[in-house]
């Protein structure tokens, strides 16, 4: 355990892991985790398969925490891409969590995201805990805290409107914050005085900036933003679901950790990491950034087809990265060039997209009078894909269909 003291003057979170301290008189346990999630094992991109870069990131952040001394990893859901994920998929997560977890000797807390079957990820959980690998599927576990050192955690799994209606026998439960109020009111009950509380959780919190084409792009029903000041009670919240770290601005105490690795091309600029979070009774929490370095990054880059595929001095200056990294290519030709993304694929084997600079605005276009024009069974099946991975089966698109119905002649 991490021993932190009180200071007359200041203290400091250094690289070398240490609280620099002036002075110390009353002792503090302090309790160190790694803060991470959606790592999306299985996920693709643009068809290429991402396992082997997600073995080489998960192997620095197992690094980080054994150079941090944690004393627990978290995973804030979403810990596969798909409900129903590839054999290959479920043989590299094992794998990754078994180190961790039986070799490494970490305790671990995860909780299932909307990109995982809660049933099938859950497969195991009643004994996972006789190794402290705590992972919560379940909401109706969600109010059993676990202690490790002086911090309890709260597990908060994705769950539906419906769940807490059921667990609460509450009907008059209509959105996620009337959820949240009686979730964090019960789990305050079972807060020790002694302990810090975090909750570790998977929803979209008020105030949360989106990464376009990888996070839902609409809410339907219940799936509001959760309100920051219903999260109050807690020294720290472990947030999963937005892929950006700095998804929430401003907010001491309330973080997304992000995806570990760029997932879309719309995440070509953010910065992936880890937060390594200190939390002690009743003390101000520290907290740390630590960065992962992409194992292939994502470049968009625009330019001519003769400029990009010449190998001079302008293709340096347009490209100064590996060309074994993902390339988003807009090229600035307006001739026919044949068989454009094979040519480009010649040099960059993994370009991911490549389009024409003067029809990028009249897409744009296209695209926000096509969503305009939708209709409220179109966006609610393609909200279900995106956070579901896949189509809504017949049945689930006749209830759908009822339900819309049913409020249409309500309103009306």
């Amino acid at each position: 355990m991490i021993r932190s003291y009180t200071c007359l003057y200041f203290r400091k979170f250094f690289e070398i892991d240490c609280w620099e301290f002036i002075c110390a008189q009353e002792e503090l346990a302090t309790m160190r985790f790694i803060h991470t999630s959606d790592w999306h094992i299985g996920k693709t991109l643009n068809d290429f398969d991402l396992h082997d870069d997600q073995w080489e990131t998960f192997l620095q952040i197992e690094h980080i925490a054994k150079q941090k001394n944690a004393e627990a990893i978290v995973i804030a859901g979403d810990l596969y891409d798909r409900s129903v994920p590839s054999e290959a998929s479920i043989d590299l997560l094992n794998g990754m969590l078994a180190q961790l977890n039986l070799k490494d000797g970490f305790p671990l807390l995860a909780i299932s995201g909307n990109h995982d079957s809660a049933t099938r990820l859950g497969v195991g959980s009643k004994w996972f805990s006789e190794r402290q690998f705590y992972l919560n599927t379940d909401f109706d576990n969600a109010f059993s805290p676990v202690q490790i050192g002086d911090a309890q955690f709260f597990l908060l799994p994705f769950f539906g409107i419906q769940q807490a209606k059921n667990y609460f026998e509450d009907e008059s439960i209509r959105t996620v914050n009337d959820a949240m109020v009686r979730i964090v009111s019960e789990m305050q009950e079972k807060f020790d005085p002694d302990c810090a509380h975090v909750l570790v959780a998977h929803f979209f919190a008020a105030g949360g900036k989106r990464t376009k084409d990888v996070e839902t792009l609409v809410e339907v029903g219940g799936l509001n933003p959760v309100a920051l000041d219903m999260l109050a009670p807690f020294d720290y919240v472990a947030l999963g679901h937005l892929h950006n770290s700095h998804a929430l601005e401003n907010n001491a105490r309330i973080h997304y950790s992000g995806a570990p690795m760029k997932f879309s091309v719309s995440e070509e600029k953010q910065q992936k990491g880890v937060w390594v979070v200190d939390v002690a009774p009743h003390q101000d929490l520290a907290m740390k950034w630590v960065s992962l370095k992409p194992v292939r990054d994502i470049h968009c880059v625009t330019g001519s087809f003769e400029d990009l595929t010449a190998q001079n001095d302008k293709t340096k200056e347009l490209i100064p990265w590996s060309h074994n990294d993902f390339y988003a290519f807009t090229i600035t030709d307006t001739n026919h060039i044949p068989h454009l993304m094979d040519a480009l694929r010649k040099h960059y084997p993994y370009t991911l997209s490549v389009q024409r600079a003067h029809s990028v605005a009249l897409e744009s276009e296209l695209k926000a009078h096509k969503r305009l024009a939708q209709n409220p069974s179109e966006l609610l099946s393609d909200f279900f894909k995106i956070t579901m991975g896949k189509e809504m089966s017949a049945v689930q698109q006749k209830a759908a269909d009822e339900t819309l119905d049913a409020a249409r002649k309500k309103e009306a």
